[in-house]
């Protein structure tokens, strides 16, 4: 029951993402540029907090433990994770953020997931992962079901916005597979968001005259950084030993269907016979890839 739990915490965090995206940058309640930073440096701390209680000393019967760990705010923290993944995790924070400027919610989604499914499976392929005839046919109906589900939205996007949401979909790829070989998701996953924090300085100085922000807006902001995502990809990273590249970019497609349902109770977005039909081909596709590896596992 780990793995499902894990996954499906994680799943819901990538939902609340783009719901908080939505609720703050739909509203004009704070810019791009400025979400992005406020959500990653919120994520930095969330994260540095979270390993300080789970790396340092601990006080146990009246005395105190001290784990072998190195000083968290020097050495300690950048000893984990790498640049790469930290530019990966940038690159789709920052893209992702100005995407939604100029694309509706379903085209944005299409294009966010379609790449970032495309991404990891076409890495399985050159590792010589390919997928089985039942993982095709699970991730052909779970494509499917989010075509059909945002397809009546898309009418000519803006090629920089959908340019812009492919990059990210492809960055968000690759730091996903970048992930699967952690073997400490937290310590990574940190080390990965403190990295970020240059690379925000540098991008968010040609913005600095059309910056503007709100409580709302940096509230948002600061929940979308320190729970959906500081503490949602940690898991995601600690989810991702148990799926092979390809169940794990299928099962992303989840995410849609659940921003979808968060959007109809919490911003009042109308339930339709649509979505509950899209939801379920899209979680059906995702059972089927699942019980088809499972069962090349058995056999």
């Amino acid at each position: 029951m780990k793995p499902f739990f894990l996954t499906t915490f994680a799943l819901v965090a990538f939902a609340f993402n783009s719901i908080l995206c939505r609720m703050a940058l739909g509203t004009d309640e704070i810019d791009a540029a400025s979400f992005t930073a406020v959500r990653l440096f919120a994520g930095a701390v969330a994260l540095i907090v979270i390993s300080y209680e789970c790396r340092g000393p601990r006080v146990s019967k009246g005395l105190t433990r001290k784990l072998d760990v190195k000083p968290l705010l020097t050495r300690g923290l950048l000893h984990y994770g790498n640049w790469l993944s930290a530019f990966f995790l940038f690159a789709y924070a920052i893209c992702f953020s100005f995407a939604y400027l100029g694309l509706t919610t379903g085209t944005g989604a299409l294009i966010l997931f379609g790449s970032v499914q495309m991404t990891m499976i076409f890495v399985a392929l050159f590792k010589g992962e390919p997928p089985g005839a039942l993982e095709w046919m699970g991730l052909g109906v779970a494509l499917g079901g989010l075509v059909y589900l945002v397809f009546p939205g898309l009418s000519s996007p803006p090629i920089v916005s959908s340019m812009l949401m492919a990059v990210a979909g492809i960055a968000w790829g690759f730091y996903t597979l970048r992930g699967r070989g952690s073997i400490d998701p937290l310590g990574d996953t940190t080390g990965n968001f403190i990295r970020t924090l240059p690379l925000v300085i540098l991008v968010l100085l040609p913005f600095l005259p059309n910056i503007h922000l709100s409580g709302r807006g940096v509230v948002l902001a600061v929940l979308s950084g320190a729970l959906a995502s500081g503490v949602g990809y940690t898991v995601w990273y600690a989810a991702l030993k148990f799926h092979t590249s390809t169940r794990a970019a299928v099962l992303q497609l989840a995410v849609p269907v659940i921003a979808a349902v968060g959007g109809v109770l919490l911003l009042d977005e109308p339930a339709t016979l649509r979505l509950a039909i899209a939801a379920a081909l899209i979680l059906g596709g995702i059972a089927l890839t699942i019980f088809g590896r499972n069962a090349e596992a058995r056999a």
